[in-house]
């Protein structure tokens, strides 16, 4: 199986009154190629900080994150930037659709912003039909349920391709049902979009889902299943 990314050492401390509180200890974990790894474990785990370091959205204070045998920590703000705009997507628990643009508009607007050039309507379709909204494009976030809210949020992640794609709690305001729909969908899309997926949760009936699960507990790696 073959890796995207390798965590070395990751450590991430935050100054606090009275010294320093250690977020993630000591962090060694692979990340497989289009595959759907889970990092599980209760709030305050360390997982969303762990999933930040990866997504270079945060430094970690000590360790390596490599992709394509490169160290991402050491690259230049700039290159960083460019990383999480056309290599990586983001799907947050807070959706943040833009409330004036249709579920289409979200989508293409996503396609513009990663510097894709041409013609988007056929891949914003395609996104849109893929998480089961083919018939709800022209409709405003505000005339969508959550679950139909978060597959536009899904949608408008992977539009532009990416290589990997980053999910922080992205079931943790659906009901069980619709959780388990999305994680199933994130299952699909790993083969059918060639892309890896790393997604954080808390959710007992979720954790086993992965391919890969990833175990966290006040900062530490519990264990690694494949």
């Amino acid at each position: 199986m073959k890796n995207i990314a390798e965590i070395i050492g990751v450590s991430r401390a935050f100054s606090v009154s009275g010294g320093e509180f250690y977020a993630l200890k000591n962090i060694n974990l692979e990340i497989p190629e289009n595959k759907l790894t889970i990092l599980r474990g209760k709030s305050g785990s360390g997982k969303t900080t762990l999933m930040n370091i990866i997504g270079a959205l945060d430094y970690p204070t000590t360790g390596q994150i490599m992709m394509d045998g490169r160290d991402i920590v050491k690259m230049s703000d700039r290159k960083r930037e460019k990383l999480r705009r056309t290599q990586f997507g983001f799907v947050f628990q807070s959706v943040s659709l833009i409330p004036t643009m249709n579920a289409y508009q979200n989508v293409e607007y996503a396609l513009r912003m990663a510097g894709i050039k041409g013609n988007h309507k056929a891949r914003v379709e395609e996104c849109l039909k893929m998480v089961g909204l083919g018939g709800r494009m022209t409709h405003m976030p505000s005339e969508l349920s959550g679950g139909e809210q978060q597959r536009v949020a899904i949608a408008r992640a992977i539009a532009h391709r990416p290589r990997i794609l980053f999910a922080d709690e992205p079931t943790a305001e659906l009901d069980s049902a619709m959780a388990a729909e999305v994680t199933e969908l994130f299952k699909r899309m790993t083969s059918q979009e060639n892309v890896t997926i790393i997604m954080t949760t808390h959710d007992v009936g979720l954790m086993d889902a992965g391919d890969v699960i990833v175990e966290l507990k006040d900062g530490e790696q519990v264990c690694q299943k494949q």
